[in-house]
């Protein structure tokens, strides 16, 4: 193996020590990059070629390192920052939360990689930021051993370091520790976890405070309840000067960002697929009756059981007597792959916008475990935390918009019923509209006699 050797060029300016470091192995110069991504707080993902996560520029000693926005994967080249955990002058560690940010996928938290105070925020609220631009600017005295070039900053004296870092150590704590740890201007390098691993837990936040002050944080102040003044029992009403009503507002644009912009895209290229629609409707009665026994059953669990759960597991079935309907075709429509796990997507809607995450291999999971994981993304998507995960993969999808029709007998009476009516979408390019057909047909009857699912059920 060829020695490799480090070189180091220095020089001084505005009274600061300059270095910028290369790593050279024989007579070629060649920048270290590494082939395992990792964002700080998420797991690593691996790419087949070099990438940089994050390229930062440092110095030795208090300059200034440029924190630009990492590479979060799936193509993803802005996002728009949707809140901020910090503020310039804030003295944050490694891992600590720096903004969330949102991509037409799922929203991200940034945490930071180094102890440091921040200098320079680039993005308001709302602002889009794009990937390999400045995110923040740190001052900070540590290096890594990574690609590095310099920053020049004013000089500042050593009496301005209020606080001292512990090196080579990292704080373990939730980003809700984190918050009221900044929130209270504590630094989490001086306080001593208690729990696994070292973990920071809220307790010892609390307890480091109280030592700190004698007391410890008080509760949230309650607005006091004014009773209303006492009105005169007979009092004079004036008559108001009619004044016709003058409009000030005015219209306002606003970009297409997050989930809006994907389905700007995915509908604009869903143009260019010729599709074909079939209707039908099921009668849901001996579902509606099943439910409502297993209802309880469900509840006892901590599990809500929808209606959903059985379409899934009904398409899943389906879908193993006619797989061309969980497949995919590449652009040129030359291949067509057969996928062997059935993602099926459910539609929700969010105050973000439609969503479509999916449920993994629905072809191997009881009614239970698909109720289960519906709760789950459920609760992800109403609050905006669905990961990249959940939202991609999907390879069939439901949409259930909820609607119940009466039914009419051969004497034309109305009797109670629970229908709803069924339309499916399909890519004409490799679908006809008889195995669409069948499908339903196959579909339908698992819903309306349930049992017959169990003869087909592994």
């Amino acid at each position: 193996m060829a020695a490799a050797r480090v070189l180091s060029t220095c020089g001084r300016s505005a009274g600061r020590l300059i270095c910028v470091r290369y790593f050279q192995a024989c007579s070629s110069v060649h920048v270290l990059k590494p082939k395992c991504a990792c964002l700080f707080g998420y797991p690593s993902f691996k790419y087949s070629h070099p990438y940089h996560l994050l390229k930062t520029t440092a110095a030795l000693h208090g300059q200034i390192v440029q924190f630009k926005l990492s590479d979060i994967g799936e193509g993803i080249r802005e996002v728009t920052v949707k809140e901020w955990y910090v503020k310039e002058g804030d003295t944050v560690s490694q891992f600590d939360s720096i903004c969330e940010v949102q991509s037409d996928k799922a929203s991200v938290t940034i945490t930071s990689r180094y102890d440091g105070v921040i200098k320079k925020l680039y993005y308001n609220l709302d602002d889009i930021a794009y990937v390999g631009k400045p995110l923040v600017d740190i001052e900070t005295e540590a290096l890594k051993d990574s690609e590095e070039d310099v920053v020049e900053a004013p000089a500042v004296s050593h009496d301005e370091h209020t606080h001292q870092e512990v090196k080579g150590q990292k704080t373990l704590a939730t980003p809700a520790v984190r918050r009221l740890a900044m929130e209270n201007n504590i630094k989490l390098s001086e306080v001593v976890g208690s729990g696994k691993d070292g973990r920071i837990l809220k307790e010892d936040i609390l307890n480091y405070l109280e030592k700190q002050t004698g007391a410890i944080l008080p509760p949230s102040p309650k607005a006091d309840i004014i009773p209303p003044s006492p009105q005169p029992k007979e009092s004079t009403i004036p008559i108001p000067i009619s004044k016709p009503p003058v409009f000030i507002g005015k219209d306002r644009t606003e970009p297409v960002t997050g989930f809006q912009k994907a389905m700007v895209k995915t509908m604009s290229a869903a143009l260019r697929i010729p599709h074909f629609g079939y209707c039908d409707e099921v009668d849901l009665t001996e579902l509606v009756k099943l439910r409502e026994n297993l209802k309880p059953v469900a509840l006892a669990r901590g599990i809500k059981l929808t209606f959903m759960p059985f379409f899934l597991k009904a398409a899943s079935l389906g879908l193993l007597q006619f797989p061309v309907l969980n497949a995919s075709v590449d652009e040129s429509c030359q291949t067509i792959t057969y996928k062997a796990s059935h993602n099926i997507g459910v539609a929700m809607d969010t105050e973000q916008g439609l969503i479509v995450p999916n449920v993994k291999n629905v072809q191997i999971c009881s009614i239970f475990d698909i109720a289960t994981e519906l709760n789950r993304l459920q609760k992800l998507g109403s609050s905006g935390q669905l990961s990249t995960t959940d939202l991609t993969g999907g390879t069939f999808t439901l949409s259930n918009i909820g609607s119940a029709l009466p039914r009419f007998n051969q004497k034309g009476e109305v009797y109670k019923a629970q229908i709803v009516n069924v339309s499916w979408s399909a890519d004409h390019r490799v679908i006809d509209g008889a195995t669409m057909s069948r499908f339903s047909n196959l579909w339908k009857s698992y819903l309306e006699n349930p049992a017959f699912m169990l003869l087909d059920l592994k």
